[in-house]
């Protein structure tokens, strides 16, 4: 017994990637956890129309705040100019429009509560309204885009990874390669034989997603299959690149932490604005942020191609630079 143990510890001595992933893995993923999720350093930025000077001061110890001449219309002024609520007061009472439900709205309708409670302890129910609604009954709805995303980019990244791995453990990819074939055409049948297999995944998981468990989607479903379509081709082209480096299935696995995980905080899951130290700004790193915004306006806010088209480009801009990048590092096998 004591024999096996000791060749078990000198095999995870050996195993650098193994020793990473027991030691510093977890460490990676608290700090990010600790940085993302702990006190936001977020200011709710409201506008306010037809309040009291006494209110709109109060506010602003709270909040950043922009009083208005003239009421505009909720929607497209929170829209364009980026404002997490709107506030005004007639005869019926206090009304507040936010955007949708999340972190960025539940900071300003605290700061209005506290404001609103500060000036006039009596509770009034002021009159609240989100501008995106979702279905109350299903709390899926909400973030829907999100689960979306991240299941679909998930079990592709993993099905190319280990195949990829597979095909070099049989020597299938080293046989190739002592053909006259290019690194980039063997790059590039593997990306789009697996993208295209993960292609259909993707469209069975939105027709499943909206007719059968009855998700809410605003836009076209067309666009979300799209959405889906190119988030596989990234997820393929990341396990690609993932798999250069592993020797075998269990080194695959041991990328999760490293290459998925950190991903899910920037998919839309929490607001990127909350998020403290300016992190947020990362997202742009990482290919789930473009595929989850684009399903979130979709699938959300009803947008349409024109829209989403800025983030539908950079998830083509990723997969382009993976590939490239994919090309390269297949030099470690053979250099043409």
């Amino acid at each position: 017994m004591i024999s096996i143990v000791k060749r078990i510890l000198l095999q995870i001595k050996n195993d650098k990637r193994s020793l990473g992933l027991l030691l510093f893995a977890p460490l990676l993923v608290l700090t990010l956890l600790y940085f993302i999720l702990g006190d936001s350093d977020y200011t709710p930025q409201i506008a306010i129309y037809n309040m009291t000077d006494h209110y709109a001061t109060e506010l602003k110890s709270k909040a950043e705040v922009t009083t208005l001449s003239q009421k505009p219309e909720a929607k497209s002024y929170l829209e364009e100019k980026g404002y997490d609520a709107l506030v005004w007061s007639d005869p019926k009472g206090l009304h507040i429009t936010l955007v949708e439900k999340n972190l960025k709205s539940a900071a300003a309708l605290k700061a209005i509560q506290e404001t609103s409670q500060a000036l006039q302890p009596v509770k009034t129910e002021p009159d609240i309204t989100y501008v995106y609604k979702t279905n109350e009954g299903n709390q899926l709805d909400s973030l829907s885009f999100v689960f979306l995303g991240v299941l679909s980019f998930f079990f592709v990244f993993i099905l190319s990874g280990l195949s990829f791995v597979r095909e070099r453990f049989g020597q299938t990819l080293e046989r190739m390669l002592m053909t006259p074939i290019r690194r980039f055409e063997v790059i590039g049948g593997y990306t789009l034989g697996y993208g295209l297999l993960s292609a259909i995944q993707s469209i069975f998981i939105i027709l499943f997603a909206v007719y059968v468990l009855k998700l809410q989607v605003e836009g076209s479903i067309f666009l979300c299959i799209l959405v889906m379509i190119l988030m596989s081709f990234s997820a393929v082209s990341i396990g690609a690149l993932a798999s250069i480096f592993a020797n075998n299935e269990l080194q695959m696995v041991q990328f999760i932490p490293v290459v998925l995980i950190p991903q899910i905080f920037f998919s839309g899951l929490i607001p990127l604005d909350t998020i403290p130290f300016g992190l947020g700004k990362f997202s742009f790193l990482t290919p789930i942020y473009y595929g989850c915004t684009s399903l979130e306006k979709v699938m959300i806010q009803g947008k349409g191609f024109m829209d989403i088209l800025p983030w539908l480009l950079g998830s083509l801009a990723y997969i382009f630079v993976l590939f490239i990048i994919n090309v390269l590092a297949l030099k470690k096998y053979r250099k043409l």
